[in-house]
């Protein structure tokens, strides 16, 4: 694989972005819709749009910036065969899966994106309402001997 860089966009605006405040047309895109909407007419004083030419050329597409291919990872198993690529571990995975995903990893020799650091649970001390460590108290409950009562036998 060619190690290439990514050829860049030009930002891509929202139409009427700027017109108003801040606050009342975000900057994230959206498809132009309407039959008065200039943007969908492609005037250029509208800015850019989206299309196919500005898509990345094959040997350069879901490449990370490292030249290498990035596999996105939701369980161990998408690690099998996998060589000269880095893992992104998905955001959902949960503490225990992506630790384990993240060993596998380390075994194969493949660097991880994204990796979280482990810290064990420990528990708190506990603590009363002025903020002093309160001590365990010692369960002293005396069991009161009962005396065992022999079933009363009725006569029928």
């Amino acid at each position: 694989m060619a190690k290439g860089k990514k050829r860049s966009h030009p930002t891509f605006a929202r139409a009427n972005y700027g017109r108003t405040s801040r606050s009342r047309i975000k900057d994230n895109w959206r498809r132009p819709r309407g039959i008065d909407n200039k943007k969908a007419f492609k005037f250029k004083y509208m800015g850019c749009s989206p299309s196919i030419g500005y898509g990345q050329p094959s040997d350069v597409k879901y490449t990370h910036p490292q030249g290498v291919l990035e596999i996105f990872a939701q369980t161990p198993a998408d690690l099998t065969g996998a060589k000269n690529v880095v893992i992104r571990v998905a955001a959902g995975v949960g503490a225990m899966k992506r630790e384990a995903i993240q060993k596998l990893a380390e075994t194969m020799k493949l660097k991880v994106v994204n990796p979280r650091k482990f810290v064990p649970r420990v528990a708190k001390p506990k603590v009363d309402a002025k903020g002093k460590p309160v001590e365990a108290k010692k369960e002293e409950t005396k069991k009161a001997e009962t005396k065992k009562t022999e079933p009363v036998k009725q006569t029928v």
